[in-house]
This record gives structure tokens, C-alpha cells and sequence, in this order.
């Protein structure tokens, strides 16, 4: 087969190889682990071989010969409209374990179905039907046209707000729902979103620059960032493939945790916010819940019998704060009142943090300058 191994074709075959390895073994971390994240991430892996696969091979001379030109004609390689679903459906999977694709996902899939039965027309037409090219008397590749590139760069744009729209929803339900929400925040998506952005920013910043969408022209450079940017979203997926520890769903206000029949029939012990401030404090000191590292809002309405909305609502009104909040601030009373004993004599910080329910140094030491505006060394030189 041919195959022309210049230096951009063999740049981007460079790239082209490690997505389709990356893809390939998340898909079996997926199928393994029973990871629908993962699956998710292999498909959008593999869309971005595909996105640069008419470039490389083009580099490669593919464009010269009419047998390897047809495939790159009738096969729409860049799946612009498939890319931005992916995403937005790997986001949801990954942040909710609960998360399964129902028969309603798939409106997200109709522009790209649509694409793809034109592409199909194209090729019936053209190769089928017709003697000589209809659709591609132009000699351009379709998927290159000016109104397929800037439609398929709004759909990434719009999933790509969709997808940052449920990760600040999972943000703040996991900071009203759970005590150790920055243990869950996948600060790395952040960087995920980050680098698709870049990618997006690149395309229309080229476009602006040079507009000819089916020329090849300068485009090896935009190819050759995409490639890197994209090997960085792979590589950085793969690594962090784990499962969610906290499902959206499952985890919030509104969902109740074995609820009692005062929870059923929708009374609460709570009478007004003076009152359920009180029991709530006196049943964090009593029974010392922020101990507890994986303490969750459903927990604590456990205990107060009650629904977890009502105590989240109490929090919320009654302290000014949201439930992670609020239990660090015990957490770090706890702390303190250790310091002052004289604890840290015989103990380090981190024992400390983690007898009083922190899971890391970096979030105790995160909430302690937030509760006190310092760090826990300038509070013991200040205590001393």
C-alpha cells in the first residue's frame, strides 16, 4: 500500500498510532472494569484518529491516487458532529455512576446520523448511479466543505458547554453532599476541558488566519498541535480512568437515605433553624461524626431522622455554609484543640488531620488556611 513517509505523514502517523494504542486500551480497561467512562473515552480517542487520519494520509500522497483518493472521498473520516456527544456523554459517565445510556441520548446522535446517510447518498450517487463525479466534480473532500467544519465546530463548542455545565452541577452537589468532596472533584477533567478548548480556539484562530478549509496549505502546523493536544487528553484519560465516588444522582439533596416514616410522610424533627442549629452542633460533638472521612449529608440525616434536604437547608440557612464546609470546620476545631494539648509534640500534622476525619494533607491543609488564614505551621508558631 502506498504510503509516502515524509516528514509530516510520518509526524502524524506518529501521533495517529499511540491514539489508536490509547484507544484500544481503554476500551479494554473498560470492558475489564465494566467502566462505561472508559468505553466512552476510547470512542472519543478514536474519533481523534479519525480527525486527523485525511491529513496524514494526504501528507502520504493519498490524494494521488484514485484508488486511495475514493477511500478518502467516500469515508467521512472527521466526524465533527460525533465528537461533541462523546464528549458530553464521557463527562456524565465518568461524574455519575449511575449514568446509563438510555433510548433519549440519542437525539445527541441525529446530526451525525444525518451526516453520515449524506455521505452514504455521495457515495451512491457518485460511484453507483452516476459515470462521472456529481458530488465530487470539485476534486474537494466533503468533509473539508466551509459549512460542514463551521457546523461541526459549534457542535463541539456546545457539548463542550454542556459538559462544563454538569461538571459545576457535580461540583456543587458533591460540596453539599459529602465531607470529602475534594477527593472527588477529578481536578483533572478540569485540564480535559482545558486542552479541548485549546483545540477549538486553535481551529477558529486558523480559520480566521487562513480560511481555504479544503486546501492543505499551512494546516500541518494546526494537525500537528491538534495531535499534541489530543495525545495529551489520551494520555491524561488513561491515567486517570477510576470510577466516581460520587454519583450525582444517588448523592443528592433531594434523595433521601432510608427514609423513616417521619421522612415519608414528610415531617421533620427540625422546628425552626435556632433549634435544629442547636441539635445539629450538639450531635457533632457528641458523637464526633466529622471523624468520620467518608461522612455524607444522607449520614447525618440518618442520625437527626430527617430528610437530607432539611439538613441541607440548615446548613445552608443557618450557617452560611455548604455541608463539606461545615464539617471541616469541626475538623478543624478538632485539630486545633489537639495543638493546643500539645499533641503535635508526639504526632505529626497529617496524624492529627487524619484522627480528626481529613483523608489528605492537601485538603486539610486547604481547609485549615480557609477556617483560619493560615497554614498549620504558622498556627503553631503563632500558638507557641
Amino acid at each position: 500500500m502506498l504510503f509516502d513517509f515524509g516528514p509530516k505523514s510520518s509526524v502524524l502517523l506518529v501521533f495517529f498510532c499511540q491514539a489508536v494504542v490509547f484507544s484500544g486500551l481503554l476500551l479494554q480497561k473498560g470492558i475489564k472494569n465494566q467502566n462505561n467512562a472508559s468505553k466512552w473515552l476510547s470512542l472519543f480517542v478514536f474519533l481523534g484518529c479519525l480527525y486527523i487520519a485525511p491529513f496524514m494520509l494526504g501528507y502520504a500522497n493519498w490524494y494521488s491516487q484514485k484508488i486511495y483518493r475514493e477511500i478518502l472521498f467516500f469515508i467521512p473520516f472527521q466526524q465533527l458532529f460525533l465528537i461533541g456527544p462523546v464528549l458530553y456523554l464521557y463527562a456524565q459517565s465518568l461524574l455519575d455512576q449511575s449514568f446509563r445510556f438510555s433510548k433519549n441520548q440519542w437525539i445527541h446522535f441525529i446530526p451525525a446520523l444525518l451526516y453520515t446517510g449524506y455521505s452514504l447518498i455521495v457515495f451512491i450517487t457518485d460511484k453507483l448511479i452516476l459515470s462521472d463525479y456529481y458530488f465530487y466534480a470539485d476534486g474537494r473532500d466533503k468533509d473539508f466543505d466551509l459549512w460542514y467544519q463551521i457546523a461541526g465546530w459549534l457542535s463541539m463548542v456546545f457539548y463542550l458547554i454542556l459538559s462544563l455545565q454538569y461538571y459545576t452541577k457535580y461540583k456543587k452537589i458533591a460540596f453539599e453532599t459529602v465531607s470529602f468532596a475534594n477527593s472527588v472533584l477529578f481536578k483533572w477533567i478540569q485540564h480535559f476541558f482545558i486542552a479541548f478548548l485549546a483545540l477549538l480556539i486553535l481551529r477558529i484562530l486558523y480559520f480566521i488566519l487562513n480560511p481555504e478549509w479544503g486546501e492543505f496549505g499551512s494546516k500541518f502546523w494546526y494537525y500537528l498541535c491538534f495531535s499534541i493536544l489530543f495525545y495529551f487528553i489520551a494520555l491524561s484519560g488513561y491515567s486517570n480512568t477510576v470510577k466516581s465516588s460520587v454519583p450525582i444522582r444517588k448523592l443528592s439533596p433531594d434523595t433521601p437515605n432510608k427514609p423513616s416514616n417521619k421522612q415519608n410522610s414528610g415531617e421533620s424533627i427540625i422546628p425552626n433553624i435556632e433549634n435544629g442549629k442547636a441539635a445539629l452542633e450538639k450531635l457533632m460533638l457528641l458523637n464526633k461524626l466529622y471523624e468520620n472521612p467518608l461522612l455524607t449529608l444522607s449520614d447525618v440525616a440518618t442520625h437527626m431522622e430527617t430528610h437530607p434536604k432539611a439538613i441541607s437547608n440548615l446548613i445552608n440557612q443557618g450557617f452560611q455554609m455548604n455541608f463539606n464546609d461545615f464539617v471541616n470546620h469541626y475538623r478543624i476545631e478538632a485539630v486545633i484543640e489537639k495543638m493546643k494539648s500539645g499533641e503535635q509534640n508526639t504526632k505529626t500534622l497529617l496524624g492529627i488531620a487524619l484522627e480528626c476525619g481529613f483523608n489528605s494533607k492537601a485538603t486539610f491543609n486547604r481547609a485549615f488556611k480557609k477556617n483560619t488564614s493560615l497554614s498549620p505551621k504558622e498556627f503553631l508558631v503563632k500558638l507557641s
